[in-house]
């Protein structure tokens, strides 16, 4: 096995020019048996809003410290040594800055095995180490704890989570070996690879510490104290450390192996064999049930050092700064200072949409809500869904008892449009037809004061053409979310050749008041991401027009790595809505879109396409299957994918050529946050390069370079 002791890392010292060095300050405190816990705290100097991370001239100070510890604890001198953060931060893992400027896989492989080397220190000091996590802990923080003898848990840290999957990687640094030996492999495969691939969820403390992750939680008024209390009883042997959760021989034997083929199976199922990061973890937390910690950690560092000079982390990484840095920075956003102030929120409408605005706004901002309807039975129908969700809310402890009244209270449903006159936002959520909504804006802009903004929620038809009858079109804004409303985080804001300043502006501070984030896009049919959907969409019912059968279709789609099939995703939107898109868009731009006469078919029928458990499409109903129509002259998986791949990339270019967003960096972000198209793709364009289909269809690259990995 490796011996770390051995291995020169003096080349890493290249890429710590610029790091933002945690350092690991110590302090001795006496604990009232009168035994010496040495404790570090890992501090970067910088506020909350720059997290200690681990790059390699961290870990090379914290293993010097960690050194000196140890022969300080083989001198007697000390008898525990502690690790914990400044305020509200342990850590939040590698800084992958540094991580993604690596220069070989020679080289990730050594920022692994410095990693194992420092952390897998803290069981190896010749005394008891204790984590006390006092805050933020991801990824290289986590494994701070678990590498540690004993660790401790602040009940309001923000977040515990081991994110690496969900950026293209696997816990490089112990995670993968030491958890599942810890909690078990039902909850580390929750933990891994579960939580990252469901929107990178994470933990909160309660969580992590029922699980097994911890063996103590502690409340924050007084969170040091009392783990040091605790630490001292644990090292005096009156507080005794029960882990109710570590496999035993049973597990190993029946369980493991069960949990890892079933993982497998979902895996395949719900996100098909392209991610690798997913399965590598996989396999680490398989071979992880038997075998030396040493072997964990060697299989770790190759698995790392394999991914970190990848494609897929190289599009993770692109992927990350767009959400990260992009999305909180929009492009073509106006100053704030030029938005209105929101003080009251008018909804047109009240169904199922208008129900899911109303409840959005009243809890993000706060303010009085109006709905509204052509009758007051709809209206009051939307009101009870409105409270039904408050209810829900405070059921589940997300809202206590006066919260969820004064949002009750905030909301108020009526008939009469003279209540928009004091509104200073009104957004429509009327059907999904020109002449509807603009009857419905005609109707209420006599009402409104001169200076409220107008907003259109709609998913692809022209929000000039619905402002046109307007006495002020430049008041009118799109601002398009995505379903689930309460879930999707992106809000495309649509301006038009009108639109005014303020008006624009006040959208982007709406939408970020929302919580939402929000891409600028040109007033173009579809705007960014429906239009490329109805690409995507088009392009699967012209193959089943052609005669390809629908499995054959599905499977034809599974190297864009997109979180459903096209038939899933069309059986979620509906056949309507998907036929609605796909007309707008043929009609639109008949030369690039298909629009088939099977959508307007298959939307009549009460089901269209049948599903497994686990909602993978297997066929056609029956009732389908009668009415399709088709040309038998089926085409293979391959044309297929090669038709989509040029098809997106054709109108990518197209768009951007047009002004449709400013940069092909918006495109992305608006694909990945109202599409979920997966980080490990870069969103579509770093892909359609890769593919080749970027050269084949316009003789260039979206991106240069092109976003590679390093072993590329």
């Amino acid at each position: 096995m490796t011996n770390y002791d051995d291995i020169d890392f003096s080349s890493l010292d290249a890429f710590a020019d610029d790091e933002v060095v945690t350092h690991s300050p110590v302090r001795d405190v006496r604990l009232p048996s009168g035994k010496v816990l040495a404790l570090i705290t890992l501090d970067n100097g910088r506020d909350h809003t720059r997290p200690n991370t681990l790059g390699p001239a961290t870990l090379k100070e914290l293993g010097e410290t960690l050194a000196g510890l140890k022969a300080r604890a083989a001198a007697g001198e000390i008898q525990a040594v502690g690790i914990t953060g400044k305020q509200y931060i342990l850590a939040a893992g590698a800084d992958l800055s540094d991580v993604s400027r690596l220069p070989s896989k020679d080289a990730a492989k050594l920022i692994a095995q410095l990693g194992h080397k420092v952390l897998g220190s803290l069981s190896e000091l010749g005394v008891p180490s204790f984590a006390f996590v006092n805050g933020l802990a991801l990824g290289g923080g986590v494994e701070i704890a678990l590498n540690s003898t004993y660790r401790t848990v602040d009940a309001s840290a923000a977040a515990i989570a081991l994110p690496e999957v969900f950026l293209g990687l696997i816990p490089g640094w112990g995670g993968a070996y030491l958890l599942p030996n810890l909690i078990g492999i039902e909850n580390a495969l929750e933990v891994v690879i579960s939580n990252p691939l469901k929107q990178n969820r994470t933990l909160k403390p309660r969580q992590a510490y029922e699980l097994g992750m911890f063996d103590a939680i502690f409340t924050p008024a007084n969170f040091l104290e009392e783990s040091l209390l605790w630490a001292d009883g644990v090292l005096g042997g009156s507080v005794k450390v029960v882990r109710k959760n570590e496999p035993g021989k049973v597990e190993r034997l029946t369980k493991w192996p069960i949990a890892i083929k079933v993982a497998r199976n979902m895996l395949e199922s719900r996100i098909g064999t392209v991610p690798r990061s997913p399965y590598l973890a996989l396999e680490l937390l398989e071979k992880a049930k038997s075998g030396t910690k040493a072997e964990g950690f060697a299989r770790e560092d190759e698995a790392l050092s394999e991914l970190i000079v990848g494609d897929q982390f190289a599009a993770s990484m692109y992927a990350f700064d767009l959400v990260q840095k992009r999305a909180k920075r929009p492009v073509g956003a106006p100053d704030k200072s030029l938005a209105k102030k929101v003080t009251k929120v008018g909804i047109i409408g009240a169904g199922l949409m208008a129900s899911q605005f109303a409840l959005l706004f009243v809890r993000k901002l706060q303010v009085p809500v109006l709905i509204t309807d052509l009758d007051q039975a709809r209206v009051d129908k939307g009101l009870a869904y409105i409270h039904e969700e408050i209810g829900k809310l405070e059921a589940k402890g997300r809202l206590d008892g006066d919260a969820a009244n004064r949002l009750r209270a905030l909301i108020h449903g009526t008939t009469d449009k003279s209540e928009y006159a004091d509104c200073d936002f009104v957004i429509e959520a009327v059907f999904e037809e020109v002449g509807v909504k603009q009857q419905v804006f005609a109707e209420i802009e006599p009402i409104i004061a001169p200076d409220a903004i107008l907003a259109t929620n709609t998913s692809s038809l022209s929000v000039e053409e619905i402002g046109a009858k307007l006495a002020h079109p430049e008041r009118l804004v799109g601002f398009h979310f995505f379903n689930p409303v309460a879930v999707m985080p992106l809000i495309e804001i649509v301006k038009t050749p009108t639109t005014d300043e303020q008006s624009l502006a006040t959208a982007f501070v709406v939408a970020r008041g929302l919580g939402k984030n929000a891409v600028l896009t040109a007033d173009a049919p579809g705007f960014v991401v429906n239009r490329l959907l109805a690409k995507v969409m088009g392009e699967a019912a012209r193959a089943v027009y052609e005669g390809t059968p629908l499995l054959t279709v599905e499977k034809a789609f599974a190297p864009l790595g997109l979180p459903m099939t096209p038939f899933q995703l069309i059986d979620l939107v509906g056949w309507k809505v998907a036929a609605h898109v796909q007309d707008t868009m043929a009609h639109a731009f008949p030369d690039r879109f298909f629009a088939s006469e099977n959508f307007h078919e298959l939307a009549e029928l009460p089901q269209v396409v049948e599903k497994d458990k686990s909602g993978k499409v297997t066929g056609w109903s029956k009732a389908a299957q009668k009415v399709l129509k088709t040309d038998k002259k089926p085409v293979s998986e391959d044309e297929i994918l090669r038709r989509v791949q040029e098809g997106l990339a054709q109108e990518i270019k197209i768009m951007l050529d047009e002004g449709v967003v400013p940069e092909v960096q918006d495109i992305d972000l608006c694909l990945i946050l109202g599409a979920g198209w997966p980080f490990i793709d870069g969103g579509a364009t770093p892909y359609l390069d890769r593919s080749g289909a970027s050269e084949r269809v316009f003789g260039g690259t979206f991106h240069t370079p092109p976003v590679r990995g390093i072993g590329a």
